[in-house]
């Protein structure tokens, strides 16, 4: 099971950092993340949304290289690729996985223009390297789908690690 946790900051280069740390850390094996998103809150109110993955793109080549091999098989491998890519980013467009975009964009409206969350969705995670390796960048916990024991070492590591930058 996915476990959900959301983390606001005063600034959108921030929340950046923290998804850079938090995709190095994957690459290290300390966190396994199924989505990551930076939701920044625009100093006009207005709410984006800084997906990590490209859903079209990766459809469009899984598609170009599955249709690829089928137009092998019937000698027409460019028109098949062709095929194949639009189907794929076709698909890709229409897949969402993760985190719900409208359930972030909700919680980025209770942010102060200008602001910004990273939205974690982890996997599994080592807590005793993760947590202190991203709890350095400060900011505050406004969501989790953690036990409250969970929430509450977590939160008193971004508290420690806020005390110790100031």
């Amino acid at each position: 099971m996915s476990d959900l946790i959301a983390i606001a900051y005063n600034d959108v280069p921030t929340a950046e950092k923290v998804r850079q740390r938090a995709m190095e850390l994957q690459k290290e094996h300390i966190l396994e993340l199924s989505d990551i998103v930076v939701v920044e809150r625009k100093q006009d109110g207005k709410i984006k949304l800084h997906q990590a993955r490209n859903m079209v793109a990766g459809g469009a080549m899984g598609g170009a290289l599955w249709g690829g091999l089928i137009g092998l098989i019937f000698f027409m491998p460019l028109l098949g690729m062709a095929i194949g890519g639009a189907t794929g980013a076709a698909v890709g467009s229409a897949t969402d996985i993760g985190v719900d975009d409208d359930f972030m964009k909700d919680l980025g409206e209770g942010l102060k223009p200008g602001a910004a969350a990273v939205f974690m969705l982890v996997e599994k995670a080592t807590p005793d390297k993760a947590v202190p390796e991203l709890a350095q960048f400060g900011g505050q916990l406004i969501k989790t789908s953690l036990t409250a024991e969970q929430e509450e070492h977590l939160r008193e590591a971004v508290r420690t690690a806020r005390s110790v930058t100031t």
